[in-house]
């Protein structure tokens, strides 16, 4: 990624203080270079099924997973927290098939009222009109994303990826010591554990933040290498901080196919 693309994207919305008010235009030379680098965008205005379409096309690609999964584990000690949600944005994506917003109606709207995105816990609206990419994309750069089962933002990550062709994104040892040790502290074995006592568990093992942590364990959640299980909660309706892993707990431990399924080949 462009450092200097990237820099004026953060500035746009991020100081001293943290989240900006008044924000500049997105207009300008600054604007107009970010936006040659893939990195900020004008507004975007398409609809569910363009968004659809372009999504069954990018899932032809046979090694897209492969890249999605080395451009993961390249993260986790480079700190491109930018490269990690392409994963669960791949895996939500994956098993949507080809339809059209009002093809199967949702008969209990959660996320959309489309049967085939509600089913997936993907949102999705019929239209998008004027919608600024570029705080998702901030979002991205920042934290390693946000809105992770949002529908354009899950198209907006998985293009950007695709754009992103300078990178062979090599796994290090380093990468593959952190991936053992974030799989190993998953599996506390106590039920009272939740995604924010994990999230204080991976502290340390990785280069990051509490808000980067957060964003990694809803992606992995999302990813399903996270799975609440069958057994009754003991939480408290899960917490506000989390979606995806909202109702994980310790005993639930990682999904060990699913591990094997993407890292396989990287773990001892």
């Amino acid at each position: 990624m462009d450092k200097k693309a990237a820099k004026i994207l953060l500035s746009t919305f991020w100081g001293g203080g943290g989240w900006k008010t008044e924000r500049a235009p997105f207009s300008g030379d600054d604007f107009e270079y970010a936006k040659s680098k893939h990195v900020m965008f004008d507004p975007q205005t398409t609809t569910h099924d363009e968004i659809v379409q372009r999504l069954h096309e990018i899932h032809q690609d046979i090694n897209l997973k492969d890249r999605v999964v080395s451009a993961f584990l390249h993260s986790l000690s480079t700190k491109k927290v930018y490269l990690r949600s392409a994963l669960s944005s791949w895996v939500l994506t994956s098993r949507l098939p080809l339809h059209t917003y009002a093809e199967r109606p949702a008969l209990h709207a959660n996320t959309s009222a489309c049967g085939d995105c509600n089913y997936l816990r993907l949102q999705s609206d019929k239209q998008y009109v004027h919608v600024d990419l570029n705080v998702m994309n901030f979002e991205r750069i920042k934290w390693g994303g946000v809105r992770h089962g949002w529908l354009l933002y899950c198209l907006m990550d998985l293009e950007l990826l695709l754009f992103d062709n300078d990178s062979s994104y090599e796994v290090t040892s380093e990468d593959k010591v952190i991936l053992e040790q974030l799989l190993a502290a998953s599996q506390t074995g106590d039920p009272k554990d939740s995604a924010r006592s994990l999230e204080k568990l991976w502290k340390g093992l990785l280069p990051s933040s509490k808000q980067e942590r957060d964003a990694l364990i809803e992606i992995w959640a999302a990813a399903g290498l996270l799975v609440p299980g069958d057994t009754p909660r003991r939480g408290k309706g899960g917490s506000g901080d989390f979606i995806f892993a909202a109702t994980w707990q310790g005993d639930d431990g990682y999904h060990a196919e699913t591990a094997n399924h993407f890292f396989g080949s990287f773990l001892q």
